[in-house]
């Protein structure tokens, strides 16, 4: 006898589904696993955050204004947001990159297309990060679409009408112990210094150094970006003497403003000194007109050589990111200028390219030289290698299009066995999404437990040992790599 059919249920609704947070996410599927992954985690889920390499403004918390709108606060400066919704055919100019006049709809309407795209963005990291900031920091519990779309809208935006979404106090729910921004070696550091001044913020906010507009001849704006940086430093950049006692006044302009670190974006990693005379000569001659783009490669590798030799002497940190293909997408450069989305990765070359820089200066104790890329090949092949020996080098977090889940477990797997975990430098969240930061490092914790429980049922570490290093990770080891321990980082943000 055949079976009575059974009536359909009718297919749910993907906006009828709850938009809940599963407290195991990220951690093993093995039950002997996640419960050591569990224990782990805990251990670390309430630490403070430190984030030595990010972009958030510090105007945003020294002015502590409301947010305006949602979609200001989680779309619009977000390039891996927006990046995505692009990618399945939404201009630019509808996500408010053309300003607010561009946006027909205004922010609502940008807010219904990230809703009715959510769909398409179902294994992204860009939305595990969004559910995870809905969810857990706004209280959302419906499922993002084109019907749900204005009811979330108007839950985020009466939360950031509330006191305790203003930029300041989020800063404390956070638990943000350090907070380090990416700064112009010409800029005044006033919010910084501020903030710094400031009786009522009791957190750090940190400046980097970021010399790359001087460092390219060849590059579009560097006769300007010279003059801005003379007029800051009071030094006369017409000579290549000159432009490095601008960059070594300004260098410690930062550090008595609070900055323990410097970041180089370069084409490569390549780092070899010039003569005096010829360094002279280049720069003489692109100051007069364009040079061959053999001088300017020449030129930029010496000075990130001389960058390296100056951090031997006053001691920042230096952080090199090579490989990384700038503004891929002319057409969207013109009209929207840099970091819209379209910055795309390179395969990078480290172990050659940085031997001159490391024969001169890879034992110096002052030198931390922190190695970031967008090419996960070089973990394993270059990057932990070189950590494994240098005490100057460490490996930096994976970032960018690595900070992810699984890119993070790889690169444990890459890195651990040349390097360990103590000469890396810790997560980076690397974010102008300021509401993204608590989401970036807690996807990092579950990363790193998960990888250290497997460690632990496997034998290879017991559970206390893997409980001190999950911590270390948190705490200990961006505080080594990045010298938060010195300076103004280290007075406001001491554990």
């Amino acid at each position: 006898m055949s079976a009575t059919p059974r009536t359909p249920r009718p297919a749910a609704q993907e906006h009828d589904a709850p938009m809940l947070l599963a407290p195991h996410r990220l951690l093993p599927a093995d039950p002997a696993a996640r419960r050591v992954a569990w224990d782990l985690y805990e251990a670390v889920r309430e630490a403070p955050i430190y984030s030595p390499h990010g972009h958030v403004d510090p105007a945003l918390l020294l002015e502590n204004a409301r947010f305006t709108d949602p979609s200001a606060l989680l779309v619009t400066p977000d390039h891996y947001v927006t990046r995505l919704l692009h990618a399945h055919g939404v201009p630019l100019d509808r996500l408010g990159l053309g300003g607010a006049e561009a946006t027909p709809g205004g922010s609502r309407e940008i807010w219904r297309l990230l809703c009715a795209h959510w769909h398409q963005l179902a294994g992204t990291t860009v939305r595990y990060w969004l559910t995870d900031q809905l969810a857990g920091l706004f209280g959302v519990r419906v499922t993002p679409s084109e019907e749900t779309a204005d009811a979330v809208y108007d839950q985020v935006a009466a939360a950031l009408d509330s006191d305790a979404f203003r930029p300041r106090a989020l800063f404390e729910r956070f638990r943000i112990r350090v907070l380090a921004t990416t700064d112009d070696p010409a800029d005044s550091l006033a919010a910084h210094r501020a903030l710094r001044d400031d009786p009522a913020f009791a957190g750090a906010v940190i400046p980097t150094f970021r010399p790359d507009r001087y460092l390219d001849p060849g590059r579009p704006g560097w006769r300007p970006a010279l003059a801005d940086l003379a007029a800051a430093a009071d030094e006369d950049c017409g000579t290549y003497r000159g432009l490095l006692a601008a960059l070594r006044r300004r260098r410690g302009y930062f550090a008595e403003s609070g900055a323990t670190a410097t970041d180089t974006g370069v084409p490569d990693a390549a780092a070899e000194p010039l003569p005096a005379e010829q360094a002279e000569r280049i720069h003489r001659d692109a100051l007069a007109g364009p040079v061959p783009p053999a001088d300017a490669d020449a030129y930029r590798r010496d000075l990130v050589f001389r960058l390296a030799e100056m951090s031997c002497d006053d001691g920042l940190v230096m952080q090199l990111h090579p490989g990384v293909v700038r503004n891929h997408h002319r057409p969207t450069f013109e009209r929207y200028g840099p970091d819209t989305g379209h910055d795309l990765p390179a395969p990078a070359s480290f172990t050659g390219p940085l031997r001159p820089l490391l024969d001169a200066f890879g034992t110096h104790p002052a030198l931390h030289l922190v190695l970031f890329t967008v090419d996960e090949t070089a973990f394993a092949r270059e990057i932990a290698p070189l950590a494994g020996f240098y005490p100057s080098v460490y490996a930096g977090a994976p970032w960018w299009f690595l900070d992810t889940p699984s890119a993070m477990a790889r690169y444990r797997s890459a890195v651990t066995d040349a390097a360990g975990f103590a000469k890396t430098s810790g997560f980076v969240d690397d974010t102008r999404a300021f509401c993204s930061i608590p989401t970036r490092h807690d996807t990092a914790r579950r990363a790193d437990a998960a990888y250290l429980a497997g460690l632990v049922t496997t034998h290879q570490l017991d559970e206390a040992e893997a409980t001190r290093i999950v911590v270390e990770l948190v705490r200990d080891v961006p505080v080594r790599a990045f010298k938060l321990a010195s300076g103004r980082a280290g007075r406001r943000g001491a554990a």
